[in-house]
């Protein structure tokens, strides 16, 4: 394992750098590299490093989740809190639905099956989305409105959503729902616990660190080491408590930035330079994760209704943003924010199939579904990486000089 971690994290390094020399996002050259070299393509990844991929990914979408969670600032929140909100589930049902209604005129499914579809590739990648919208926030690009705050806050939720809806459409497709009423109030639930649980334990830790005085370094690694805990405790709980560790990691963050911002940015930068090194595990191992052959199994079928489902995603993001203060050109840099699937697509594409083999069903339903996640991820990564930083650069406007005097005046009044 440790020769295909040295691999990756030398190769990784160099596809970044090639990328960006290429004006393209380094993100997607560490995905192809991940592809290329994973199972389905030249299979030149251990084993043994495969075979920790899950938990690797896991630790890589806590960093810049909690890098995330320290830069929703109140005041960035405050200015977007209706749109976010609007954001994160408007686009994501309104993408789902119009899979499981067009799917049948695409691909063999009923339109249940292409419901079950729909709201495993509607969900929004965090791992694509956060670190660019967080690039963008460091040099202050859309600071005015808090554009790129809001996507991360939108795209952050739009992800428990589309995993509860999922959940409870697959629940009736095998027979194991029990009370749909339940399952339903299990949503607005597990987001206060999980925001909840966060500000606590972030309150918690901001009296330790006050006490204690540890340094920098330290902080990071025990804010991180309570948020896997976190991750693993939403296992545990599974069944029992309805409970969304994503959104108490980033509570954490925010405590921490709304109490203490010095201290938040500081952790902030140690954790920055560590997602050198985790972005390079969660993308090439996303894109080891990618089986071609499936993706190109779904043909231009498979394609096009991808492809419809992105226009009714976009169509949902023009929705929610009706009365907001927007320009047009930041519409639609918020439209193609919310086009790249990735993180979530590689997590469940494979449930569907595995509930319908638990339950002795036939699994040709999950075999198209499997292969659709995999196109998802093969056409929408690339296209939404490339179309966020290119329309970014051009939409988005730096803070003035005065804005920028007036953040840091505020920052250090704290």
């Amino acid at each position: 394992m440790a020769f295909s971690i040295a691999e990756m994290i030398l190769l990784g390094l160099l596809a970044d750098w090639l990328f960006r020399k290429l004006r393209m996002p380094g993100l997607l050259g560490m995905l192809l590299l991940g592809v290329l070299f994973g199972p389905y393509v030249l299979n030149w990844m251990e084993p043994g490093f495969l075979e920790t991929s899950s938990d690797l990914r896991m630790i890589a979408l806590v960093v810049i989740l909690l890098r995330a969670g320290f830069e929703l600032s109140r005041e960035a929140l405050n200015k977007v809190g209706l749109q976010a909100l609007l954001l994160s589930f408007v686009p994501g049902i309104m993408e789902g639905s119009a899979i499981a209604f067009l799917g049948p005129l695409f691909l063999p499914l009923t339109h249940m099956e292409s419901a079950l579809l729909g709201f495993v590739i509607t969900a929004v990648s965090p791992a694509v989305v956060v670190p660019m919208m967080i690039g963008f926030i460091e040099r202050r690009m859309g600071a005015k409105k808090g554009i790129p705050t809001m996507v991360i806050a939108a795209s952050s939720l739009d992800n428990v959503i589309a995993i509860v809806i999922l959940s409870i459409l697959l629940g009736f497709y095998v027979g194991t729902t029990q009370s749909l009423a339940m399952t339903v109030a299990g949503i607005p639930i597990s987001m206060l616990t999980g925001i909840g649980t966060g500000l606590l334990i972030g309150w918690l830790l901001l009296k330790i660190f006050e006490r204690f005085n540890p340094r920098a370094t330290k902080r990071m690694l025990v804010v991180l080491g309570i948020s896997i805990l976190l991750m693993h405790l939403q296992q545990l709980l599974k069944g029992i408590v309805p409970f969304v560790a994503l959104l108490a990691v980033m509570a954490m963050g925010f405590i921490i930035l709304e109490k203490r911002e010095h201290m938040a940015h500081e952790i902030s930068s140690k954790l920055g330079k560590l997602w050198v090194f985790a972005s390079i595990m969660l993308f090439t191992l996303v894109g080891a994760q990618v089986d071609v052959s499936l993706a190109l199994d779904t043909g231009l079928a498979g394609l096009g209704l991808v492809a419809c489902g992105l226009v009714a995603r976009s169509a949902g993001v023009l929705l929610a943003l009706i009365g907001s203060p927007l320009s047009r050109a930041e519409r639609l840099f918020t439209m193609v924010s919310f086009w790249p699937k990735a993180t979530v697509q590689a997590a469940m594409g494979a449930v569907p199939l595995a509930a319908m083999q638990a339950a002795g069903m036939p699994t040709a339903p999950g075999s198209i579904i499997l292969a659709m996640a995999v196109m998802s991820i093969v056409f929408t990564a690339p296209l939404g990486a490339v179309a966020i930083k290119l329309v970014g650069e051009r939409v988005l406007e730096p803070a003035s000089e005065t804005t920028h005097a007036a953040l840091d005046a505020l920052s250090e009044s704290r």
